[in-house]
């Protein structure tokens, strides 16, 4: 077949182009090509080089040919794909003028093909832009193009590339299309991809770190999974009332209740910093009806699990990558939960046009199986009742209304006369009469807060009062109106955890890593030394006092701290954030202390650099 390809050349011209091989330093066995990468070889170097040899540029029509002939099977599948060079091979043809533009007419089609119009990939429609597009190779003397052997290699290889990937993306029926899934918005499978990529990767680190953390994930994703049922049904339903709504919301909020639960039935979980990151974002599952803006809210329940998770980063930093990872998971399901927002639902949830209105009893189809067909749509809604009587006669009451009032002036002719006896004010007498009684309606008033419908349900159990010492932790929770509760026998290594605590006094004696209040109120706390931090977190009306050292004390959403150091602690460094009230008092030497605001309001400016952050005078 190569040889009789061959014979298209020229009389004289086939033993030239079996020397061809020399040019080209290949060994006598490689003539003739059989690669497309070989043949691209052969025209560039009888394009660039045409005195070298008598296969000038009159014979690349004829070496296209060839190349039509010779190349690999695979390739002369697809037919779109022609010579790399000339596209579809063309018979020579004088312009006009002649001359040495004429004799390269047919080199200089082809080659204008290549550096204006995109290259056909074979397997889209006619002209479809490739993957990139080709540099258009520089003009020489006579109207010629320069196109290198590596040149030639590299156009060879991308056509060979992009037959494989069509191909690939081919091997079954109906799969060259867009790929769709019928039947289900778009929205909708757009929450199918996060919950593929970063809810997925979430699940897998939380089942490598195990323990709670799994079960808290596990939970996490049951939420989701409601909210996307909750989202296929806005797909196929009209929006409905509010009090439909709220019904439909039910296992949304049921499942953000449990999150939260795990946690606190959890506190002396190694992983509680796990836990709480979790459970203070998860109430970001309510976008759905915090319209107009539920992006923001998403973004705000985000940060309000940063403190958590900022603990964890600087507790596994450097001693476990699994948990640094975790957060990074877990931070990015709301990051890309803002996007899809911002996206598909950017003043609220985006409810169907068309279908029926969702109801209280209407249930979401279950996710179909993959290639399954779509489930039917459910059944139109009843249709509107019957007008009653009394219908009728409030449109006949209207319709007479509406008459007398356009009965113009003769309307007043049917009214009473007033006489000036009969005024109040020109007679103050008739005030104290008992006038008639009045007939209007009766005046709005505020209704009354409805009595429980099910008396069984009551509040739940209040939590046992706990001082007792669990490992390397002390745990004092849920304790009220105790003034005499003290804790002596401390270590260096232990910690203290004191948790929603009320009218209550706490001394701690000896040397302790740390302690830490949460959710307390009026709570009075006094302590020897504290080789790490003292954390106030949640709490209100809280009064710290340092009988020894501590070097760190943070304070984060707190109304209401103050904080008594000693002499020996006045290097103390006092960290806040979202907090009020908050007062430092310092000793004196008399005994007494001076009592120091801790700034509030803050002010920053822009100084052409960066900005600069100074405390007003207000709060000074």
């Amino acid at each position: 077949m190569a040889q009789g390809a061959l014979k298209a050349l020229a009389p004289g011209e086939e033993s030239e182009g079996a020397e061809h091989h020399k040019d080209l330093g290949w060994s006598s066995d490689k003539w003739p090509p059989h690669t497309t990468t070989e043949w691209g070889q052969v025209l560039s170097f009888s394009y660039n080089k045409p005195k070298a040899t008598k296969l000038g540029q009159q014979h690349l029509s004829t070496l296209c040919k060839c190349f039509e002939t010779l190349r690999p099977k695979r390739v002369r599948k697809h037919k779109a794909l022609k010579c790399p060079v000339l596209g579809e091979a063309r018979q020579p043809r004088e312009r006009r003028g002649g001359g040495e533009r004429g004799r390269g007419a047919t080199s200089r089609t082809g080659l204008r093909a290549l550096s204006r119009e995109p290259v056909s990939t074979g397997g889209g429609s006619r002209g479809a832009p490739a993957h990139r597009p080709l540099r258009r190779a520089p003009v020489l003397a006579g109207g010629r193009r320069s196109w290198t052997a590596v040149d030639m290699e590299r156009l060879v290889e991308r056509l060979e590339k992009a037959v494989e990937r069509l191909e690939t993306v081919c091997q079954g029926p109906g799969m060259c299309g867009d790929g769709s899934s019928k039947g289900v918005a778009q929205y909708v499978q757009a929450f199918d991809a996060l919950l593929a990529g970063p809810v997925a990767e979430y699940i897998k680190i939380s089942k490598e770190v195990g323990g709670d953390v799994q079960k808290h994930a596990e939970m996490v994703h049951a939420g989701l999974m409601s909210e996307r049922a909750l989202l296929v049904m806005a797909s196929q339903h009209q929006q409905p009332t509010e009090n439909a709504f709220s019904s439909l919301l039910k296992p949304i909020s049921e499942q953000i209740q449990v999150v939260q639960n795990f946690r606190e039935k959890n506190r002396g979980s190694k992983l509680f910093n796990h836990l709480s990151a979790v459970s203070e974002s998860i109430p970001a599952l309510g976008w759905v009806a915090m319209a107009p803006k539920p992006g923001p809210y998403v973004k705000e329940m985000t940060d309000a699990a940063m403190f958590y998770t900022n603990r964890i980063l600087k507790e596994y930093k450097d001693v476990d990558k699994k948990h640094v990872d975790w957060v990074k998971a877990y931070l990015s399901i709301w990051t890309e939960l803002q996007a899809y927002i911002k996206e598909y639902h950017t003043t609220g949830l985006t409810w169907s046009k068309t279908g029926p209105v969702a109801t209280e009893g209407t249930k979401s189809p279950s996710a179909p199986p993959a290639g399954a067909a779509p489930p039917p749509p459910g059944p139109p809604p009843p249709p509107a009742p019957a007008p009653t009587s009394s219908s009728t006669d409030d449109s006949a009451s209207r319709s007479a209304l509406f008459a007398q009032i356009n009965r113009g002036e003769g309307i007043t002719s049917g009214l009473r006369h007033v006489s000036d006896d009969m005024k109040t004010h020109k007679n103050p007498a008739l005030k104290n009469q008992g006038g008639p009684v009045r007939s209007g309606p009766k005046p709005f008033t505020a209704p009354k807060p409805a009595c429980n419908a099910n008396p069984s349900q009551k509040t739940s159990p209040k939590a046992p009062a706990l001082l007792e010492l669990e490992g390397k932790k002390w745990r004092v929770e849920n304790q009220e109106n105790a003034t005499n509760l003290v804790i002596s026998d401390t270590e260096l290594k232990q910690v203290a955890y004191v948790f929603k605590c009320t009218n209550s006094t706490l001394q701690i004696k000896g040397k302790i890593n740390s302690i830490t209040l949460d959710n307390c109120k009026k709570l009075g706390l006094v302590f020897d030394d504290v080789v790490g931090i003292v954390e106030i977190i949640n709490s209100r009306d809280v009064k710290v006092q340092v009988m020894g050292k501590v070097p760190t004390i943070s304070i984060n959403k707190t109304d209401g701290c103050h904080v008594y150091l000693s002499k020996s602690s006045l290097d103390c460094e006092i960290v806040s954030a979202k907090s009020s009230e908050m007062n430092v008092l310092i000793p004196t030497e008399g005994g007494d202390f001076t009592e120091f605001p801790v700034p509030e309001q803050f002010k920053t400016v822009w100084n052409g650099q960066k900005l600069v952050t100074t405390v007003t005078e207000i709060a000074g």
